[in-house]
Protein backbone atom coordinates (compact mmCIF):
# COMPACT_ATOMS: atom_id res chain seq x y z
CA UNK A 1 0.00 0.00 0.00
CA UNK A 2 1.18 3.22 -1.25
CA UNK A 3 0.16 6.80 -0.58
CA UNK A 4 -3.01 7.96 -2.47
CA UNK A 5 -2.66 5.30 -5.21
CA UNK A 6 -5.08 2.15 -4.58
CA UNK A 7 -8.36 1.33 -3.58
CA UNK A 8 -6.87 0.07 -0.47
CA UNK A 9 -5.24 3.10 0.83
CA UNK A 10 -8.56 5.24 0.63
CA UNK A 11 -10.15 2.73 2.71
CA UNK A 12 -7.71 2.71 5.15
CA UNK A 13 -7.72 6.73 4.54
CA UNK A 14 -11.82 6.89 5.59
CA UNK A 15 -11.04 5.17 8.21
CA UNK A 16 -8.73 7.31 9.86
CA UNK A 17 -10.86 10.25 8.80
CA UNK A 18 -13.52 9.36 10.86
CA UNK A 19 -12.85 9.89 14.29
CA UNK A 20 -11.15 13.31 13.10
CA UNK A 21 -14.57 14.76 11.69
CA UNK A 22 -16.49 13.49 14.84
CA UNK A 23 -13.47 15.52 16.70
CA UNK A 24 -14.46 18.34 14.47
CA UNK A 25 -17.81 18.16 14.71
CA UNK A 26 -17.76 18.26 18.69
CA UNK A 27 -15.21 20.71 18.92
CA UNK A 28 -12.11 18.69 20.22
CA UNK A 29 -8.71 19.28 19.57
CA UNK A 30 -7.41 17.10 17.61
CA UNK A 31 -3.42 17.15 18.35
CA UNK A 32 -2.65 14.17 20.06
CA UNK A 33 -5.02 12.13 17.17
CA UNK A 34 -2.98 13.86 14.54
CA UNK A 35 0.34 12.50 15.59
CA UNK A 36 -0.80 8.95 16.37
CA UNK A 37 -2.91 8.62 12.99
CA UNK A 38 0.44 9.74 11.39
CA UNK A 39 2.49 7.42 12.61
CA UNK A 40 -0.28 4.59 12.33
CA UNK A 41 -0.63 5.39 8.76
CA UNK A 42 3.13 5.14 8.29
CA UNK A 43 3.32 1.66 9.39
CA UNK A 44 0.23 0.22 7.68
CA UNK A 45 2.32 1.98 4.46
CA UNK A 46 5.99 1.03 5.40
CA UNK A 47 4.70 -2.67 6.65
CA UNK A 48 6.04 -4.53 3.06
CA UNK A 49 9.27 -2.33 3.77
CA UNK A 50 10.29 -2.91 7.36
CA UNK A 51 14.03 -1.65 6.96
CA UNK A 52 12.33 1.80 5.38
CA UNK A 53 9.97 2.26 8.52
CA UNK A 54 13.01 1.58 10.63
CA UNK A 55 14.99 4.38 8.58
CA UNK A 56 12.20 6.70 8.99
CA UNK A 57 12.05 6.35 12.46
CA UNK A 58 15.21 6.63 13.24
CA UNK A 59 15.72 9.44 10.99
CA UNK A 60 12.76 10.92 12.68
CA UNK A 61 14.77 10.61 15.97
CA UNK A 62 17.42 12.26 14.89
CA UNK A 63 16.52 15.26 13.06
CA UNK A 64 14.28 16.14 16.51
CA UNK A 65 17.42 15.55 18.81
CA UNK A 66 19.62 17.75 16.23
CA UNK A 67 16.33 20.22 16.63
CA UNK A 68 16.52 20.13 20.37
CA UNK A 69 20.35 20.33 21.01
CA UNK A 70 20.42 23.26 18.77
CA UNK A 71 17.57 24.94 20.22
CA UNK A 72 19.50 24.45 23.53
CA UNK A 73 22.59 25.84 22.16
CA UNK A 74 21.40 28.80 20.76
CA UNK A 75 19.57 29.45 24.08
CA UNK A 76 22.66 29.07 26.30
CA UNK A 77 25.35 30.56 23.54
CA UNK A 78 23.56 32.63 21.24
CA UNK A 79 23.67 32.83 17.51
CA UNK A 80 27.46 30.96 16.67
CA UNK A 81 27.48 30.84 13.25
CA UNK A 82 29.39 27.92 13.13
CA UNK A 83 26.94 25.94 15.38
CA UNK A 84 24.25 26.88 12.96
CA UNK A 85 26.51 25.41 9.96
CA UNK A 86 27.42 22.17 11.89
CA UNK A 87 23.65 21.86 12.65
CA UNK A 88 22.58 22.03 9.32
CA UNK A 89 24.88 19.79 7.74
CA UNK A 90 23.93 17.04 10.43
CA UNK A 91 20.08 17.61 9.46
CA UNK A 92 21.20 17.27 5.58
CA UNK A 93 23.74 14.73 5.68
CA UNK A 94 21.58 11.88 5.98
CA UNK A 95 19.43 12.95 2.50
CA UNK A 96 22.37 13.46 0.74
CA UNK A 97 24.13 10.02 1.51
CA UNK A 98 21.01 8.76 0.07
CA UNK A 99 21.13 10.24 -3.11
CA UNK A 100 24.83 10.25 -3.23
CA UNK A 101 24.44 6.09 -2.24
CA UNK A 102 21.73 5.88 -5.43
CA UNK A 103 24.79 6.26 -8.22
CA UNK A 104 26.26 3.34 -6.68
CA UNK A 105 22.83 1.12 -6.26
CA UNK A 106 23.28 1.45 -2.60
CA UNK A 107 20.43 3.16 -1.31
CA UNK A 108 21.50 3.80 2.01
CA UNK A 109 19.16 6.16 4.19
CA UNK A 110 16.71 6.20 1.34
CA UNK A 111 12.71 5.48 2.40
CA UNK A 112 9.66 7.52 1.28
CA UNK A 113 9.54 11.00 2.74
CA UNK A 114 13.06 11.83 3.71
CA UNK A 115 13.67 14.93 1.31
CA UNK A 116 10.28 16.61 2.87
CA UNK A 117 11.12 15.61 6.35
CA UNK A 118 14.57 17.03 5.89
CA UNK A 119 13.30 20.39 4.18
CA UNK A 120 10.99 20.94 7.27
CA UNK A 121 13.97 20.02 9.55
CA UNK A 122 16.25 22.52 8.17
CA UNK A 123 13.59 24.67 8.67
CA UNK A 124 13.05 24.79 12.16
CA UNK A 125 16.73 24.73 12.51
CA UNK A 126 17.20 28.02 10.03
CA UNK A 127 14.05 30.00 11.98
CA UNK A 128 15.79 29.34 15.44
CA UNK A 129 19.15 30.77 14.31
CA UNK A 130 17.18 33.55 13.44
CA UNK A 131 15.28 33.89 16.37
CA UNK A 132 11.83 33.19 14.98
CA UNK A 133 11.71 29.82 16.85
CA UNK A 134 13.01 29.38 20.79
CA UNK A 135 12.06 26.35 21.76
CA UNK A 136 10.10 23.51 19.49
CA UNK A 137 7.94 21.09 21.99
CA UNK A 138 8.44 17.33 20.91
CA UNK A 139 4.83 16.19 20.32
CA UNK A 140 4.06 19.17 17.95
CA UNK A 141 7.37 18.62 15.89
CA UNK A 142 7.07 15.05 15.54
CA UNK A 143 3.56 15.79 14.12
CA UNK A 144 4.71 17.94 12.11
CA UNK A 145 7.86 16.21 10.88
CA UNK A 146 5.62 12.86 10.69
CA UNK A 147 2.22 14.57 9.46
CA UNK A 148 1.27 11.33 6.76
CA UNK A 149 -1.15 13.19 4.21
CA UNK A 150 2.67 15.30 2.91
CA UNK A 151 5.01 13.15 4.19
CA UNK A 152 5.87 11.46 0.38
CA UNK A 153 5.39 14.39 -1.78
CA UNK A 154 4.92 17.66 0.00
CA UNK A 155 3.29 20.29 0.23
CA UNK A 156 6.02 21.47 1.99
CA UNK A 157 4.21 23.23 5.49
CA UNK A 158 6.43 25.96 7.71
CA UNK A 159 6.70 24.34 11.64
CA UNK A 160 4.67 27.86 13.04
CA UNK A 161 1.67 27.81 10.67
CA UNK A 162 1.22 24.02 11.69
CA UNK A 163 1.91 24.12 14.67
CA UNK A 164 -0.92 27.14 15.46
CA UNK A 165 -3.47 24.93 13.16
CA UNK A 166 -2.82 21.69 16.04
CA UNK A 167 -3.82 24.00 18.83
CA UNK A 168 -6.57 25.84 17.56
CA UNK A 169 -10.10 24.45 17.85
CA UNK A 170 -12.37 25.64 15.06
CA UNK A 171 -16.41 25.79 15.83
CA UNK A 172 -18.33 23.27 14.31
CA UNK A 173 -19.64 25.60 11.50
CA UNK A 174 -16.13 26.61 10.84
CA UNK A 175 -14.62 22.40 11.06
CA UNK A 176 -17.90 21.66 8.18
CA UNK A 177 -16.27 24.12 6.03
CA UNK A 178 -13.07 23.45 5.98
CA UNK A 179 -13.87 19.75 5.85
CA UNK A 180 -16.13 20.57 2.67
CA UNK A 181 -13.29 21.99 1.29
CA UNK A 182 -11.36 19.11 1.78
CA UNK A 183 -13.57 16.52 0.78
CA UNK A 184 -13.92 18.69 -3.16
CA UNK A 185 -10.18 18.78 -2.85
CA UNK A 186 -9.85 14.94 -3.04
CA UNK A 187 -12.27 14.75 -5.85
CA UNK A 188 -10.92 16.83 -7.66
CA UNK A 189 -7.28 15.30 -7.10
CA UNK A 190 -8.81 12.06 -7.87
CA UNK A 191 -9.89 13.04 -11.16
CA UNK A 192 -6.69 14.62 -11.94
CA UNK A 193 -4.50 11.94 -10.61
CA UNK A 194 -6.59 8.79 -11.96
CA UNK A 195 -8.37 10.23 -14.84
CA UNK A 196 -6.80 13.16 -16.36
CA UNK A 197 -2.75 11.97 -16.13
CA UNK A 198 -3.93 8.33 -16.95
CA UNK A 199 -5.11 9.33 -20.14
CA UNK A 200 -1.72 11.61 -20.40
CA UNK A 201 0.44 8.45 -19.59
CA UNK A 202 -1.62 6.60 -22.27
CA UNK A 203 -0.71 9.37 -24.82
CA UNK A 204 3.23 9.31 -23.37
CA UNK A 205 3.50 5.49 -23.96
CA UNK A 206 1.83 5.82 -27.70
CA UNK A 207 4.99 8.66 -28.66
CA UNK A 208 7.47 6.85 -26.68
CA UNK A 209 10.46 5.42 -28.87
CA UNK A 210 9.65 7.88 -31.70
CA UNK A 211 12.44 10.47 -32.28
CA UNK A 212 11.32 12.98 -35.08
CA UNK A 213 10.73 16.29 -34.31
CA UNK A 214 7.43 16.75 -34.02
CA UNK A 215 7.28 14.17 -31.74
CA UNK A 216 9.39 15.60 -29.13
CA UNK A 217 7.20 18.93 -29.29
CA UNK A 218 3.90 16.42 -28.67
CA UNK A 219 6.12 14.86 -26.16
CA UNK A 220 7.19 18.10 -24.04
CA UNK A 221 3.58 19.25 -23.89
CA UNK A 222 2.33 15.45 -23.12
CA UNK A 223 4.36 15.71 -20.35
CA UNK A 224 4.28 18.42 -19.10
CA UNK A 225 0.28 17.98 -19.27
CA UNK A 226 1.08 14.70 -17.17
CA UNK A 227 3.35 15.99 -14.52
CA UNK A 228 1.07 18.37 -13.22
CA UNK A 229 -1.97 16.09 -13.44
CA UNK A 230 -0.72 13.72 -11.44
CA UNK A 231 1.20 15.89 -8.79
CA UNK A 232 -1.47 18.60 -8.59
CA UNK A 233 -3.93 15.96 -8.39
CA UNK A 234 -1.20 13.87 -5.36
CA UNK A 235 -1.17 17.75 -3.62
CA UNK A 236 -4.77 18.19 -4.22
CA UNK A 237 -5.74 15.06 -1.95
CA UNK A 238 -2.75 15.48 0.70
CA UNK A 239 -4.19 19.24 1.06
CA UNK A 240 -7.91 17.97 1.28
CA UNK A 241 -7.18 15.50 3.85
CA UNK A 242 -5.11 17.81 5.89
CA UNK A 243 -8.24 19.95 5.76
CA UNK A 244 -10.18 16.97 6.99
CA UNK A 245 -7.75 16.31 10.17
CA UNK A 246 -8.15 20.35 10.42
CA UNK A 247 -4.75 21.32 9.37
CA UNK A 248 -4.90 24.31 6.20
CA UNK A 249 -1.60 22.36 4.44
CA UNK A 250 -1.01 25.34 1.93
CA UNK A 251 -1.93 24.89 -1.60
CA UNK A 252 0.97 23.98 -4.20
CA UNK A 253 -0.78 24.45 -7.34
CA UNK A 254 -2.42 27.80 -8.59
CA UNK A 255 -3.34 27.64 -13.02
CA UNK A 256 0.92 27.42 -13.55
CA UNK A 257 0.34 27.18 -17.61
CA UNK A 258 -0.97 30.79 -17.77
CA UNK A 259 2.50 32.26 -16.71
CA UNK A 260 3.61 35.35 -18.25
CA UNK A 261 7.35 34.50 -17.53
CA UNK A 262 9.44 32.08 -15.82
CA UNK A 263 9.04 33.78 -11.99
CA UNK A 264 5.52 33.58 -12.30
CA UNK A 265 5.48 29.95 -13.23
CA UNK A 266 7.54 29.07 -10.44
CA UNK A 267 5.32 31.46 -8.04
CA UNK A 268 2.72 28.89 -9.33
CA UNK A 269 4.10 25.93 -10.05
CA UNK A 270 5.36 22.84 -6.93
CA UNK A 271 4.58 26.38 -4.70
CA UNK A 272 5.47 25.33 -1.52
CA UNK A 273 8.91 23.53 -2.35
CA UNK A 274 9.83 27.06 -4.62
CA UNK A 275 9.22 29.10 -1.38
CA UNK A 276 11.55 26.97 0.35
CA UNK A 277 14.25 27.25 -1.86
CA UNK A 278 13.12 30.94 -2.37
CA UNK A 279 13.39 31.98 1.32
CA UNK A 280 16.46 29.43 2.91
CA UNK A 281 18.91 29.15 -0.16
CA UNK A 282 17.86 32.26 -2.42
CA UNK A 283 17.39 34.78 -0.07
CA UNK A 284 20.52 33.74 2.41
CA UNK A 285 22.61 33.41 -0.74
CA UNK A 286 21.68 37.12 -1.80
CA UNK A 287 22.41 38.21 1.94
CA UNK A 288 25.73 36.63 2.14
CA UNK A 289 26.37 38.06 -1.11
CA UNK A 290 25.62 41.02 -0.55
CA UNK A 291 27.43 41.29 2.45
CA UNK A 292 30.33 39.75 1.38
CA UNK A 293 30.12 41.82 -2.01
CA UNK A 294 30.71 38.88 -4.57
CA UNK A 295 29.24 40.72 -7.27
CA UNK A 296 29.36 44.36 -8.70
CA UNK A 297 26.01 44.90 -8.03
CA UNK A 298 22.47 43.43 -6.86
CA UNK A 299 21.22 42.66 -10.18
CA UNK A 300 24.32 40.25 -10.69
CA UNK A 301 24.16 39.14 -7.57
CA UNK A 302 20.17 37.68 -8.03
CA UNK A 303 21.14 36.12 -11.25
CA UNK A 304 23.67 34.31 -9.78
CA UNK A 305 21.45 33.58 -6.61
CA UNK A 306 18.60 31.97 -9.43
CA UNK A 307 21.74 29.85 -10.84
CA UNK A 308 22.44 28.26 -7.28
CA UNK A 309 18.99 27.97 -5.96
CA UNK A 310 17.91 25.94 -9.44
CA UNK A 311 21.31 24.06 -9.68
CA UNK A 312 20.46 23.01 -6.37
CA UNK A 313 16.92 22.34 -7.11
CA UNK A 314 17.72 20.14 -9.61
CA UNK A 315 20.73 18.30 -8.04
CA UNK A 316 17.51 17.49 -5.44
CA UNK A 317 15.36 15.58 -7.76
CA UNK A 318 18.73 13.70 -8.34
CA UNK A 319 22.15 13.57 -9.41
CA UNK A 320 21.41 12.85 -13.28
CA UNK A 321 22.90 14.70 -16.11
CA UNK A 322 18.82 15.82 -16.87
CA UNK A 323 18.09 17.38 -13.71
CA UNK A 324 21.24 19.42 -13.47
CA UNK A 325 20.47 20.26 -16.92
CA UNK A 326 17.17 21.09 -15.78
CA UNK A 327 17.90 22.97 -12.67
CA UNK A 328 20.67 24.63 -14.54
CA UNK A 329 17.93 25.70 -17.55
CA UNK A 330 15.41 26.66 -15.22
CA UNK A 331 18.31 29.02 -12.91
CA UNK A 332 19.54 30.58 -16.55
CA UNK A 333 16.24 31.73 -17.31
CA UNK A 334 14.96 33.04 -14.08
CA UNK A 335 18.71 34.59 -13.87
CA UNK A 336 17.94 36.02 -17.73
CA UNK A 337 14.23 37.14 -16.84
CA UNK A 338 15.37 38.97 -13.73
CA UNK A 339 18.02 40.89 -15.57
CA UNK A 340 15.61 41.81 -18.71
CA UNK A 341 13.12 42.92 -16.79
CA UNK A 342 15.38 45.39 -14.35
CA UNK A 343 17.14 46.93 -17.87
CA UNK A 344 15.29 46.71 -20.52
CA UNK A 345 13.39 49.87 -21.63
CA UNK A 346 11.33 47.94 -24.22
CA UNK A 347 9.92 45.60 -21.64
CA UNK A 348 9.13 48.64 -18.83
CA UNK A 349 7.26 50.36 -22.07
CA UNK A 350 5.38 47.20 -23.12
CA UNK A 351 4.51 44.95 -20.24
CA UNK A 352 0.78 46.30 -19.82
CA UNK A 353 -0.22 45.99 -23.46
CA UNK A 354 -2.74 42.66 -24.23
CA UNK A 355 -0.48 41.71 -27.22
CA UNK A 356 3.14 41.93 -25.30
CA UNK A 357 1.19 39.85 -22.35
CA UNK A 358 -0.06 37.18 -24.58
CA UNK A 359 3.45 36.79 -26.44
CA UNK A 360 5.07 36.81 -22.80
CA UNK A 361 2.73 33.88 -22.25
CA UNK A 362 3.26 31.97 -25.48
CA UNK A 363 7.34 32.03 -25.08
CA UNK A 364 6.89 31.59 -21.31
CA UNK A 365 4.67 28.40 -22.30
CA UNK A 366 6.82 26.85 -24.82
CA UNK A 367 9.88 27.33 -22.55
CA UNK A 368 8.06 25.67 -19.49
CA UNK A 369 7.69 22.48 -21.63
CA UNK A 370 10.91 22.52 -23.45
CA UNK A 371 12.46 22.74 -19.34
CA UNK A 372 9.93 19.50 -18.74
CA UNK A 373 11.38 17.79 -21.97
CA UNK A 374 14.19 17.89 -20.42
CA UNK A 375 13.58 17.02 -16.56
CA UNK A 376 11.95 13.90 -18.89
CA UNK A 377 15.11 12.34 -19.50
CA UNK A 378 13.36 12.07 -23.18
CA UNK A 379 15.59 14.70 -24.75
CA UNK A 380 18.98 13.22 -23.60
CA UNK A 381 17.23 9.56 -24.51
CA UNK A 382 16.23 11.22 -28.28
CA UNK A 383 20.63 12.29 -28.44
CA UNK A 384 21.47 9.15 -27.94
CA UNK A 385 18.97 7.39 -30.36
CA UNK A 386 19.74 9.40 -33.07
CA UNK A 387 23.91 9.28 -32.40
CA UNK A 388 23.50 5.63 -32.36
CA UNK A 389 21.63 5.68 -35.58
CA UNK A 390 23.93 8.05 -37.94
Amino acid sequence: MSFYDSLLFFMVLIIALIPAFIMGIVEKKKKLYIVFISVVMLVLVYKDTPSELLYLGAFTFLEWHIIAIYQWILRRYGAVKQMFHHAVFLALLPLVISKLSGLYGQHWFSFLGISYVTFKSLQIIIESYDGIIVRSQFIPTMGFLLFFPSISSGPIDRSRRFEEDLEYIRSRKEYLELAGKGIWKIMAGLLYKFVLSSVAFEILQMIDGRYKPQYLVAYAYVYGIYMFFDFAGYSLMAIGTSYILGICTPDNFNKPFISKDIKEFWDRWHITLSHWFRDFVFSRFMMSAIRGKWFKNRLNAAAGGFIVNMLLMGLWHGLTVDYILYGLYHGVLLAGTEVYQKKSKFYKQNKGKKWYKALSWFITLNLVMFGFLIFSGYLSQTYLAVAKSI
